[in-house]
């Protein structure tokens, strides 16, 4: 495949070329999903056609695990998936060398690249888009970089050095000392993955990876059992909100109840009458039997109150669309807790079938998890 890094002095037609080249002012908005008001590009003005709300597959909050590496002598692998930005402790060394918030090889790899395996943290996922983050590595960083991915239940195959099933997502791209980059696939791939394998030729380091693409879920056989309809792992997607001033709506929809107030949704402080939301995709539409609101860790910024509505719409629906049905009246909300609420208080869902929620907080506030349980119909 031909690869071609542009510049905005030259990109006149983003169709042409199977790889596009993302500056870093538009990594967030190109595979992020929006904030209302806020999905602007910069200069470039080519991505806005980017309609689909992209997840990091590989988000270690998500579930992800590295299964293996060629090397990481001195900085771990691990360091990789972090979901919050780099950071540079100049002075700090350790026995293996200087300190480095990211995987660094040793000099002089004698193959021709050094790798780190990873199985998503979703059950297999199409891949739109990589980003590669070399900050602070100015000198040792990674000079080129692929990514391959592979289909496989068997994940002691898979982290074989010399495990055969892996295709190419993306060949080979040059990467710069400490900076953010990231390249655009022209469509989704059709391929679904459950592993990907980071090639970094021939060695040095990088500081984060993040591969940008949309969950495929394994729904239960059976119409009638309950799941988490909203939740990332089953494909639901938080695709538009408010505010995400603290923290993004994303994380309403990740498993577990986090470790802190900042893998939540949180919004910034309002005066006066004000509301906020955010509209969720669910995986798959349903009926659904069960809400929960979690305010874990907000204990002094949860909302006053929570509300839900539900509608079942062909696309993306606007905040005020004449569709939306309350499921949900006004619930006095408290601090730290699971706030769970069954048939008796929610209203129009027994055979209704919804598409989407709105979750709405008032004022304003946080709030760590969503979830919609329910069956898929």
């Amino acid at each position: 495949m031909e690869v071609q890094s542009l510049s905005p002095e030259i990109i006149q037609d983003v169709p042409k070329f199977s790889i596009q080249s993302i500056p870093a002012a538009d990594i967030q908005t190109t595979f992020g999903s929006s904030s209302i008001g806020t999905y602007v590009l910069s200069t470039l003005n080519l991505l806005s056609a980017l309609t689909r709300v992209n997840l990091d597959l590989i988000s270690k909050p998500l579930g992800s695990c590295i299964l293996s590496f060629s090397d990481e002598w001195f900085a771990e692998a691990s360091n990789l998936t972090t979901p919050t930005a780099p950071v540079r402790k100049p002075g700090v060394f350790t026995y293996a060398g200087a300190w480095y918030d990211g995987w660094e090889t040793r000099r002089h790899n004698p193959e021709p690249f050094d790798w780190v395996v990873f199985r998503l943290g979703v059950a297999s996922g199409r891949v739109r888009g990589v980003e590669i983050d070399t900050a602070f590595f100015d000198g040792n960083h990674a000079p080129e970089i692929a990514v391959e991915g592979c289909f496989s239940d068997d994940d002691d195959a898979v982290k074989e050095k010399g495990f055969g099933g892996w295709e190419r997502i993306l060949d080979r791209q040059e990467c710069g000392p400490s900076q953010r980059q990231a390249w655009l696939l022209s469509s989704e791939t059709a391929a679904t993955y459950t592993h990907v394998r980071l090639c970094m030729f021939p060695d040095g380091g990088i500081a984060r990876f993040r591969l940008y693409g949309t969950a495929v879920p394994v729904f239960p056989q059976s119409a009638d059992e309950v799941f988490d309809l909203a939740a990332t792992v089953n494909g639901g997607v938080a695709v538009r909100c408010s505010d995400q001033h603290f923290g993004t709506k994303d994380n309403l929809l990740l498993p577990g109840r986090g470790v802190d107030m900042g893998d939540g949704w949180e919004t910034k402080r309002t005066r006066g009458e004000h509301v906020d939301w955010v509209i969720v995709r669910l995986g798959a539409p349903g009926e659904v039997v069960k809400i929960v609101i979690d305010t874990a860790h907000f204990r002094g910024n949860f909302p006053q109150k929570v509300q839900v509505f539900g509608g079942r719409f062909d696309k993306d629906p606007e905040p005020d669309a004449r569709e939306w049905v309350e499921v949900l009246p006004p619930q006095k909300a408290g601090p730290d807790k699971e706030h769970e609420y069954e048939q008796d208080a929610l209203r129009r869902t027994r055979g209704e079938t919804y598409s989407h929620m709105k979750l709405v907080i008032i004022p304003d506030g946080g709030v760590k998890r969503f979830r919609v349980f329910g069956k898929r119909r």
